[in-house]
């Protein structure tokens, strides 16, 4: 008996994101899982995160009990109107491939909302269950985003969509903890969920238990590097013009990634003529790992806004794989975290200057050990774990257990 899933994500390997990542995890965990006995539909896009990424990709591909379909979406820059012309066509075509096929169970991994709404409508359209993976609170963070009237314009009409979507779903598993509280008002006396992103295997063969040395004093500058988007979210426009500026003779920073706010970013650095900034685009993550290690500090930064003190961002668990240090401006449940969980990372309110400097200057500059993080936030156990749960709520898979359980005896 054949567990038949589709499996919604906007983005899929060989794209740049966290949430393909996660999604490739995942369909790996229910293969391991089921073996034989599991068939997956993916449907995505072309690989489109960045616009200055490019990678090719087959528009099917077909492995045994596997098959991928990856939608051609409109090029975009990450702005709301490109974005959104770029979902349609992929929500169009993904109802079209789907229209008239049988699944069990429909999975859909979503950080603005809109492919989780998609995965309810298929799975209702379907009469089956609905597995809904929510990576952002959207309407939170559009009300911030967007100016205020827009913003409010925007939450008015995109709440009612997610209570909708949210009604849909028979669980409903949230990428961060912080966003319980959020999810637990809106919706009492319903349970959630809370499996995290978590460290790839990749890092943890790059990284192994390191030998500590002794911190070292230092005459050349530190190496420190960012590496993610470079969005509203992320606010390094905010605060890395005067922060380099003023750290010229101590630091060079390195940045790999793109986003809506490069230009912004680029404008920002020139206006305070700063020399000390390296921006290079993105990069496949063994090219990535490369850089890592030849880095002395590992940056990330969230803007200050309220939206972003509920997230646990996907780089924090890939730079705490490594065993370099961890600069972070970072609030709320994040920092929460890091704070608790992270060795040698030392933190900042976010925009703040001199408290970056402060916490810069708190850092130990040597290799540090996290095995006992990495070994709990395994990406591969974690996904182990939510790949049980998701199958739970299929019904050929219980009645395929149920038949196989063992006889007891009396």
């Amino acid at each position: 008996m054949t567990t038949r899933i589709l499996l919604l994500s906007f983005y899929y390997p060989p794209d740049l994101s966290a949430g393909s990542f996660r999604a490739e995890a995942l369909v790996n965990a229910l293969r391991a899982e089921l073996g034989d006995h599991v068939e997956i539909e993916v449907v995505t896009t072309q690989p489109n995160r960045y616009h200055s990424f490019r990678a090719t990709a087959v528009n099917i591909e077909r492995l045994p009990l596997l098959t991928i379909r990856r939608i051609d979406v409109p090029a975009h820059r990450s702005g709301i109107r490109d974005q959104a012309r770029a979902f349609a066509s992929f929500a169009f075509n993904a109802l079209k491939i789907t229209r008239k096929k049988k699944y069990d169970l429909v999975f859909a991994t979503s950080s603005r909302l809109m492919t989780a709404s998609l995965g309810a409508l298929i799975s209702k359209r379907n009469g089956c269950g609905l597995y809904l993976d929510i990576r952002d609170i959207f309407v939170d963070t559009l009300r911030e985003l967007l100016p205020l009237r827009w913003g409010q314009l925007a939450a008015s009409i995109f709440s009612p969509i997610e209570r909708w979507t949210v009604s849909q779903a028979t669980r409903v598993n949230l990428i961060s903890p912080g966003f319980l509280p959020y999810f637990t008002t809106r919706y009492p006396g319903r349970e959630f969920t809370l499996y995290t992103n978590g460290v790839d295997d990749l890092f943890i063969e790059q990284f192994p238990t390191p030998q500590l040395p002794a911190p070292q004093d230092r005459s050349e500058k530190l190496q420190v590097v960012y590496a993610g988007n470079i969005g509203t979210g992320q606010g390094l426009h905010q605060i890395l013009p005067e922060l380099a500026k003023r750290l010229a003779d101590k630091v060079d920073f390195h940045l790999i990634g793109a986003g809506g706010a490069l230009e912004t970013l680029r404008k920002a650095l020139d206006r305070a003529e700063v020399k000390n900034v390296r921006i290079s685009p993105p990069m496949k993550r063994e090219q990535l790992l490369r850089i890592y290690q030849q880095a002395d500090v590992l940056f990330l930064h969230l803007n200050n806004l309220k939206a972003f003190r509920r997230v646990l961002p996907s780089k924090l668990f890939e730079y705490a794989a490594t065993d370099k240090p961890i600069w972070g401006g970072l609030s709320g449940y994040a920092g929460r975290f890091a704070q608790k969980r992270i060795k040698n990372a030392a933190l900042f309110p976010p925009c703040n200057i001199d408290s970056a400097i402060d916490a810069l200057h708190r850092l130990k500059i040597q290799k540090t050990s996290r095995h006992d993080f990495v070994q709990q936030f395994s990406r591969r156990e974690i996904k182990k774990k939510m790949a049980q749960d998701v199958l739970q709520i299929s019904p050929k898979y219980l009645a395929r257990s149920s038949c196989h359980e063992p006889e007891q005896l009396t």
